[in-house]
């Protein structure tokens, strides 16, 4: 993949997004709240959307972080933006934000869906019949339902605006989602490749138009939740190396969030319509990097290596 000619070089890490309003839904935590942060640090009025409040208390995730913090981020990086709890399997509270979005700012740029909530319900190993159903549909609704939601009420704004770019945010590479996903379970593995579907969907249905939909995938992602599972920070988290080297190839949500960023400020993005491609994909395109300067593609190690790669000189080669 080529570097993009388009890509507007600017401020910090050479995007400028002034003027340019965008829609993060599913921001509370992980890569919807760093790409909530990096949009806004490039410039743009970010409405960020989650479930967990501080005001009305945690989702059915159960997890300390909440959307008012982004919120603070999105202001401590300098940017200016909307922290909103939504929930976004309620069709009037969507059709609500919109209509305040159009009201306040009369434009939308920018589309990222990020919204899912599922992990809780996930059951590794466990085959459908074991599955606990209810977690499962559950699942399902969160992660495919809340995002043809969003899309179908936000894109009359985005159409409205003119230029503009849908990004639906998953787990895996067309590739993987068409392979076998070893153990991960009925529901997750038809959620991701059901936001395969989606991209397609959506780029098909917006081929006549300047709107632009494209799939991003990070690779492992030390979100939040990563991290405290393996007993690390965001700065201690190659000791867990010396027990997984495979993680080693990890990122921060924050390398996937700048390549968003990137590609919502490239005039050209329509060669990507309707594909998914990874965070170092966009990497590679628009040249940036992770907080540390590397370049991760736990996709590209998956690809060539398969899905159980320990040794550290392998997947150093892949940073």
């Amino acid at each position: 993949m080529a570097r993009s000619p388009h890509a507007k070089k600017g401020t910090d890490m050479g995007v400028d997004l002034s003027g340019r309003v965008a829609l993060v839904a599913g921001a509370t935590r992980g890569a919807g709240r760093a790409v909530a942060v990096e949009l806004a640090r490039a410039g743009a009025f970010v409405y960020a959307t989650g479930r967990s409040s501080r005001v009305a208390g945690p989702s059915d995730m159960d997890r300390p972080e909440t959307i008012e913090e982004t919120g603070d981020l999105i202001a401590s990086a300098g940017g200016q933006g909307i922290a909103l709890r939504v929930d976004h399997l309620d069709v009037g509270a969507v059709r609500g934000l919109v209509d305040r979005i159009r009201s306040e700012q009369g434009r939308l740029d920018v589309l990222v869906n990020d919204i899912f909530g599922g992990d809780r319900y996930a059951q590794w190993e466990t085959p459908l019949w074991e599955h606990d159903l209810e977690g499962g549909l559950r699942m399902l609704r969160m992660g495919v339902e809340t995002h043809i939601i969003t899309a179908a009420v936000a894109l009359p704004l985005i159409l409205d605006t003119g230029e503009g770019l849908v990004v639906e945010m998953t787990d895996g590479t067309s590739e993987a989602n068409s392979g076998d996903r070893p153990g991960v379970g009925f529901y997750y593995d038809y959620v991701k490749a059901g936001v395969d579907r989606l991209v397609r969907n959506f780029a098909r249905e917006l081929r006549d138009t300047e709107v632009a939909a494209v799939g991003v995938t990070p690779g492992w992602l030390r979100s939040e939740r990563m991290l405290e599972g393996f007993g690390v920070t965001e700065d201690t988290w190659r000791e867990f190396c010396r027990k997984e080297p495979s993680f080693g190839i990890s990122e921060s949500p924050t390398y996937v969030a700048r390549g968003v960023t990137a590609l919502a400020a490239d005039h050209g993005r329509r060669q990507l319509a309707g594909q998914v491609v990874t965070s170092r994909q966009l990497a590679d395109l628009y040249d940036v990097t992770d907080v540390d300067g590397s370049r991760p593609d736990c996709w590209g190690l998956i690809a060539d290596h398969g899905w159980s790669e320990e040794d550290p000189e392998v997947i150093e080669r892949y940073r």
